[in-house]
């Protein structure tokens, strides 16, 4: 079990990561940054960190597969959906161009916003918003990645992701949840190809308050 920043980048690369600047990602961004403070400990083990409104971020072996298997470009713009701490987003902003991530909960938003200011990411914001809708203002994506698993493929999301671009997303199944990766062509999502089973919070819609 990793214990320290070094120890957590050879796990992933013994994961088995194609792209290696996804390893030095790793070595650059310390994952104890980005974890609650009684958590630090266990930022350098190979599990999920719980943090507030009972979310967590996701082990650090399946972040790196699922940010490798959309193979972000230096050229490329990336939505990330559920941003939690910000510590995938600064992983992206390190291999991508620009990255924004959207967070339902403001008070995470705002967390992961401090988070990459103290981490020196530029390339990278965080939004409140409804991960469901995405994020048009931004749009076409080259990459999405979505950390929350839903029942089916946002149709916003599909709309958003430009011609040949990759999503990946934790699909929900009456076996569990699987995470999914897709290329778009024609328009379309081909065919989803498995990456991994997995565990995820649920992307959670925002219901609008009826006005009164």
């Amino acid at each position: 079990m990793p214990r320290t920043q070094e120890g957590l980048a050879r796990l992933v690369e013994r994961e088995g990561v194609q792209d290696k600047r996804i390893v030095e990602a790793f070595r650059t961004i310390d994952r104890a940054d980005f974890v609650p403070g009684r958590f630090r400990f266990d930022a350098y083990r190979d599990r999920p960190v719980g943090i507030p409104e009972d979310q967590t971020t996701s082990q650090p072996s399946l972040i790196a597969r699922m940010i490798d298997v959309t193979a972000p470009g230096p050229e490329d713009n990336v939505l990330e959906v559920g941003a939690g701490y910000g510590f995938q987003t600064a992983l992206l902003a390190l291999v991508a161009k620009s990255v924004i991530g959207i967070e339902l909960w403001p008070s995470l938003a705002k967390a992961a916003t401090e988070n990459l200011k103290r981490a020196g990411v530029g390339n990278a914001r965080v939004i409140v918003g409804d991960g469901w809708a995405g994020y048009e203002p931004g749009a076409p994506y080259n990459v999405i990645i979505v950390s929350a698993a839903a029942d089916e493929v946002p149709d916003a999301l599909v709309n958003q992701l430009a011609e040949g671009g990759r999503l990946v997303i934790p699909v929900r199944e009456p076996t569990g949840d699987n995470v999914y990766a897709f290329v778009k062509r024609g328009g379309w999502l081909e065919r989803g190809r498995l990456v991994t089973p997995a565990r995820f919070v649920p992307l959670v819609r925002r219901v609008e308050k009826p006005k009164s």
